[in-house]
C-alpha cells in the first residue's frame, strides 16, 4: 500500500514538473508567434504559479513569468475578445502626471483632460473605437466599474503582474480580457506602449466588421 502511494506521489511530482517546464517553454515561444493550446498552458502556469514564481525569484526575474503568462492568455483570448460588444479600457493611475489635478472616486480617477499625461489622449482614442476608459488605483476597483458599466470585454493596460492578476480575478466572470503591458513598471511615471494600444484597438475594430 505504502509502496503504491509512494510511486503515485513520485509520478504526480514528476508529471507536474514536466508539464510545468513544457508550459514555460511554450509560453516563451508565444512571445514571438502564436502557439497551440495557449489557454491550456496558461491554466497550467496559473495552477503552479506560486512554486514556479518562487524559482523565478531565486534564479531569474519573476516579472518574466507574468509576461509569458499574459502572452499565452492574450493568444487564448484574442478570438473571443474580437466577438465582444461592450468593451472598456482599464488604465492604471501610475501613468498620471505627478501634479495630476483629477480627483478619485469609487469608479477610479476622474480625468480632467488636462493633457499632462497620456490619459487624456487614451480617452479620446477609447471613445473613437467605442470603448469607455477608466483609470483605476488597483485591480480591486474593476468590480465596482463592472457594476456601473456592464462589459463583456476589458482591454487592460498595466504591468504584466497586474494584467495577469486582473485576468485571474475575472476568470469565469463572463468577461473576456486582453492585456497591453506598460513599457516600464513602477508606482508612478510609468509609460504606455501607445503604438501597441492603437494597434490593438485597430485590430479588434476590424475584427468586429
Amino acid at each position: 500500500m505504502y509502496s503504491f502511494i509512494g510511486k503515485a506521489l513520485l509520478f504526480t511530482i514528476t508529471f507536474s514538473i514536466l508539464i510545468s517546464m513544457f508550459a514555460l517553454i511554450v509560453s516563451r515561444i508565444s512571445l514571438k508567434r502564436n502557439v497551440w493550446l495557449a489557454g491550456f498552458f496558461s491554466n497550467v502556469l496559473d495552477f503552479f504559479y506560486l512554486p514556479i514564481k518562487y524559482f523565478f525569484c531565486k534564479l531569474s526575474d519573476p516579472r518574466i513569468l507574468d509576461k509569458w503568462i499574459v502572452s499565452l492568455k492574450n493568444i487564448a483570448n484574442a478570438s473571443s475578445f474580437s466577438k465582444t460588444k461592450n468593451r472598456i479600457i482599464i488604465v492604471p493611475h501610475c501613468v498620471r502626471a505627478l501634479d495630476c489635478p483629477a480627483s478619485s472616486t469609487i469608479l477610479g480617477i476622474q480625468c480632467r483632460d488636462c493633457g499632462k499625461c497620456i490619459a487624456s489622449q487614451l480617452r479620446k482614442d477609447a471613445k473613437k473605437y467605442g470603448y469607455d476608459l477608466y483609470i483605476t488605483t488597483g485591480s480591486s476597483a474593476i468590480a465596482n466599474i463592472l457594476k456601473h458599466k456592464p462589459a463583456d470585454g476589458i482591454l487592460g493596460i498595466a504591468c504584466d503582474y497586474e494584467i495577469n492578476k486582473g485576468m485571474c480575478a475575472l476568470n469565469g466572470k463572463k468577461v473576456v480580457t486582453y492585456g497591453v503591458p506598460l513599457l516600464n513598471d513602477g508606482c508612478y511615471n510609468t509609460k504606455v506602449d501607445y503604438e501597441k494600444v492603437i494597434e490593438m484597438l485597430e485590430y479588434f475594430d476590424k475584427k468586429k466588421i
